[in-house]
């Protein structure tokens, strides 16, 4: 991909870049955004266009989105009918992108557009990536609230992904389009990409970018942030590891607790039987009976999963009858 003395976005053929930028609040911060988005893509030999998504914001953003674009043809904004939270706005833009490449920023211009046109003759130089995810190397935040957790939280996420990227929640990213065909994204999920699509085959490469401290607005972000990124990496192991196999995830430990119920029923009943104990007031009693209706349920579980698991790779349903070749005649006839 040339990146080099070209007009910005054409009419003419396929577009080769797509820029998303989810939108919230950030006024202030607009003008500026685009019109460095502008000035760095200026000179790139690629037909782009920018999308912005406004995720219904609530300080005049989408009125001066709305004004900024009819003045420049590579802008289509989007709005968002009420605030839906980032990932969502980030889907929307990949649902409306043209590009062969997608590239994701934040819009409170902490994310350095000058760095696209480098991070896109990287991609270039290497064919065999899909995708090229941005380190903020030096950033610009606060250590305690912001940096240390953020540290945490990266080291937690490539352990258990298996995709290690020292900073998973820079929002400067090159995606092909190929590596998100399969990647639908909601709640947290957005940072979690690289490691969704590495479960299709995508291969992820980090780069060092600019980062910038925030001089307008106010962040987005707080540390109840962490306890949702969190649960969302619950889901994202399960993901990874048991959607195609529910029942190992459910069944293994149904069928650990309802062995373990069994066995203290078993011998709860021989000393009942045998020895003449008196059981009925016992906590092991309750114990084996909780553990025992607890593996029926895991168990239950593991087998509706597993149904689900044939609907979604069967979204023609299942068919109810099997035909078979028609009967030869008789020889002779």
């Amino acid at each position: 991909m040339n990146t080099e003395n070209a007009p910005a976005a054409t009419d003419d053929g396929p577009l080769a870049v797509s820029i998303v930028i989810p939108i919230y609040n950030e006024y202030d911060n607009l003008p500026d955004l685009v019109e460095q988005v502008e000035r760095a893509m200026r000179p790139a030999a690629v037909a782009w266009e920018l999308i912005c998504i406004d995720d219904g914001s609530r300080d005049g953003s989408d009125r001066l989105l709305a004004e900024l674009a009819e003045s420049r043809p590579w802008l289509r904004p989007l709005f968002l009918n009420r605030n839906y939270g980032q990932s969502t706005a980030m889907q929307a833009g990949f649902d409306a992108a043209h590009g062969a490449t997608l590239i994701t920023l934040d819009g409170d211009l902490q994310n350095d557009p000058a760095d696209i046109p480098r991070l896109l003759r990287e991609l270039d130089a290497h064919p065999e990536i899909d995708i090229l995810s941005g380190w903020r190397k030096d950033r610009q935040d606060k250590t305690w609230s912001r940096k240390i957790p953020s540290k945490i939280a990266n080291r937690l996420i490539s352990k258990v992904t298996g995709v290690r990227l020292h900073d998973y929640g820079c929002s400067l990213k090159l995606y092909r389009r190929e590596a998100l065909r399969h990647v639908k994204i909601y709640g947290e999920l957005h940072r979690f990409i690289p490691a969704l699509a590495g479960q299709f085959g995508a291969r992820v490469m980090e780069l060092p970018v600019n980062h910038r401290a925030r001089t307008r607005g106010q962040s987005k972000y707080g540390i109840d942030r962490t306890v949702r990124v969190l649960l969302d990496l619950l889901w994202v192991k399960f993901l990874l590891r048991f959607l195609h196999r529910p029942m190992h995830a459910f069944g293994g430990a149904g069928a650990a607790m309802l062995l373990a119920g069994f066995l203290i029923l078993l011998v709860l009943s021989f000393e009942k039987l045998f020895l003449g104990a008196h059981i009925g007031g016992r906590p092991l009693l309750l114990l084996g009976v909780m553990l025992s209706l607890m593996g029926v349920q895991f168990l239950g579980m593991g087998l509706i999963g597993e149904m689900l698991t044939r609907i979604y790779h069967e979204p023609g349903g299942g068919q109810q009858y099997v035909l078979r070749e028609a009967p030869r005649p008789p020889r002779g006839r």
